[in-house]
């Protein structure tokens, strides 16, 4: 393992402490950090799927005490995702395969967290109303379920700045509602996953990473309890965007070469 248990666990600790402090669980950049460590592809996606549960739970939770989350809202992109991360993660899919849809959901991933802040100014300054069609808030939650469940990434990567861009409230609630997604589509895309592996298979492969979920329960209640303004929030994003093109990068090279 190129970080060694207790290099990895370190960066754990420090990547769960960020994005908890601003409602995310950091899945992207556990995938990215298990990558780079040459851990087996099908261990991934557990891995991260069991440590976004553990960072969002404690997030979700601050959130709804503090009333920022809309369940009238939140229900309709929640409806088709849950089952998608479900199928996703149940979906058996090869080794190259897997890599390949990894190093693009990477990119994607990376791109949208560069292009964050844009999303966030043009939500600001903009008076106009989000979508008002029914299929639009459960077609996304599926695609964007479906796709995290395969990978291992809880999606609040993939749809907190889609929430900007439509408008969908202000940014604490896109947060919150972010919080909730990644919750309720990790813990949906860890038993598919888990059922693939025939549950003894995937539970006994994720033991010896044992340190990491301790890394990110830590991180993440430290996280917990920081503003998202104590911490330089747009160069959390620019550095994480910058590893996740690098690793989504190295990765989609060794595919193709």
């Amino acid at each position: 393992m190129a970080f060694g248990i207790a290099g990895l666990a370190l960066l754990f600790l420090l990547t769960a402490t960020l994005y908890a402090s601003v409602g995310f669980g950091g899945g992207s950049t556990y995938i990215a950090l298990l990558a780079l460590a040459d851990v087996d592809y099908r261990t991934l996606p557990v891995i991260a799927l069991l440590c976004n549960i553990i960072v969002v739970l404690g997030g979700t939770l601050r959130f709804q005490t503090r009333g920022l989350i809309d369940w009238k809202r939140i229900w309709p992109i929640l409806l088709l995702s849950v089952p998608a991360a479900w199928a996703g993660g149940r979906l058996a899919i090869d080794r190259d395969s897997f890599l390949i849809l990894l190093g693009l959901s990477l990119t994607v991933a990376g791109v949208l967290l560069l292009a964050e802040p844009f999303f966030r100014k043009r939500h600001v300054g903009s008076q106009s109303p989000p979508p008002r069609a029914i299929w639009f808030a459960p077609t996304a939650g599926g695609v964007i379920g479906f796709l995290s469940g395969m990978v291992g990434i809880g999606g609040g990567i993939f749809l907190a700045p889609l929430l900007f861009l439509i408008n969908w409230a202000d940014g604490r609630r896109i947060a919150a509602t972010a919080s909730v997604f990644i919750l309720v589509n990790s813990v949906s895309g860890l038993m598919g996953q888990l059922m693939k592996s025939q549950w003894s298979e995937g539970g006994a492969a994720i033991l010896p990473y044992w340190p990491l979920f301790i890394a990110v329960l830590i991180g993440g209640q430290i996280g917990s309890f920081l503003a998202s303004k104590a911490l330089p929030e747009k160069w959390i994003e620019r550095l994480t965007a910058l590893l996740v093109l690098y690793v989504a990068m190295r990765i989609l090279w060794q595919q193709f070469n």
